[in-house]
């Protein structure tokens, strides 16, 4: 049995919405590659983790189809759950931070790889797309609400072979790849209505948060 975790992360301020995350918290139970991928697979949420070392915070994070080395809403997610400040994803150190109703992770716009984004003239075209648009690869469609005060509205759409993920509801990583491009805070809404705030460092980095919240109660998965 593996004990499961569903979280949705970057939720409305009502909590609705958010991304689900499916985490294991204990690694030891999908112990090879095999069994991840295809617990991952299984449950087809956009990102499923196994938590490898809760203390130190050594993460696996896995697609339906893939492993990935970094990810926005799967580590603002286990930041939350763990209650850390630093994980330990495949591509390094990534610090975090909770102000109370917001949980965020500092990453770097260079980790976000295969995305891009791309403007729209108004929100009704990014709302008129369909799921997913034509064409091929890694797409975040966005569109300025309102420039003056950083908000954006955006729908991310994974294009993958697989097809199983036709449109992913909150993204951290193309929200910091999108905040690096444009050099400045910014307030999304993504999908249905969940929300992400951004925030980029002198240093080059990007920080990125949201609120968390239990999708439903731990769960046991044969």
């Amino acid at each position: 049995m593996n004990d499961l975790d569903v979280l949705r992360v970057f939720c409305a301020g009502d909590g609705r919405y958010g991304n689900l995350l499916g985490v294991v918290r204990d690694g030891r139970t999908c112990p090879d590659d095999a069994s991840r991928q295809a617990l991952a697979a299984e449950l087809g949420y956009s990102e499923t983790v196994f938590v490898d070392d809760p203390e130190r915070g050594v993460v696996d994070i896995r697609t339906p189809g893939t492993r990935m080395s970094f990810a926005g809403h799967p580590l603002v997610g286990l930041a939350w759950l763990l209650d850390i400040e630093e994980l330990q994803p495949p591509v390094g150190s990534v610090w975090a931070r909770d102000d109370g109703e917001f949980t965020w992770i500092t990453a770097r716009p260079e980790w976000v790889e295969g995305k891009r984004t791309q403007q729209f003239g108004s929100v009704a075209e990014v709302e008129a797309l369909p799921a997913p648009p034509p064409g091929e690869g890694w797409l975040y469609a966005w569109a300025w609400e309102d420039e003056a005060a950083g908000r954006v509205r955006a729908r991310g759409f994974p294009r993958r072979p697989d097809g199983v993920i036709a449109e992913d509801e909150a993204t951290g990583s193309a929200a910091i790849l999108l905040t690096a491009e444009l050099d400045r805070a910014l307030n999304i809404t993504q999908g249905a209505g969940s929300q992400i705030l951004t925030a980029p460092g002198a240093d080059g980095t990007i920080e990125v948060g949201g609120r968390v919240r239990f999708a439903q109660p731990p769960a046991a998965l044969a």
